[in-house]
């Protein structure tokens, strides 16, 4: 039993290590684009080491005032893993990294794949940037470009 948890939390300590997405988010409303408009009301994302990767909860206020929570465990592995939560645009994502600040994501809701992401960390690790593109439920073509500071 401690060989298993000290397994585990080796794991988790190498994964913090490797990955700067590692804590918490907020997005920069001014210094984000959003086509076709209008702006999120405010959006944070909690990325956590995991043993099988990364845990991934995003909370979002649309423009509307509607909360949005969407959760997800992944690994790096460009596999597909249930995304869950009161909303979002998609049931499935995989996650495939680039290189050390930079991962690209496939985001799939049913058997179609509805956005294409790509996240990058600043080399001092203070700003993300996801440069989002896919289409919304009503099938209009979205291309986000978010700007999150770590907190």
């Amino acid at each position: 039993m401690a060989r298993s948890l000290l397994v585990v939390i080796s794991t988790a300590a190498v994964v913090w290590a490797a990955d700067p997405t590692i804590g918490t988010w907020k997005l920069n409303i001014a210094k984000s684009k959003f086509s076709p408009g209008p702006a999120f009301q405010s959006e944070t994302r909690t990325y956590e080491a995991v043993p099988e990767g990364v845990k991934v909860t995003i909370r979002t206020v649309d423009a509307e005032g509607k909360a949005v929570v969407s959760e997800y465990p992944a690994n790096y592995d460009g596999k597909f893993y249930p995304v869950t939560g009161s909303g979002g645009p998609a049931d499935a994502i995989a996650l495939k990294k680039i290189n050390e600040n930079t991962a690209e994501s496939t985001l799939m809701h049913g058997s179609y794949v509805v956005a294409t992401a790509r996240r990058v960390v600043s080399d001092d690790g203070k700003r993300m940037t996801i440069t989002y593109k896919g289409t919304d439920p009503i099938g209009r073509v979205v291309d986000y470009t978010l700007v999150y500071e770590k907190q």
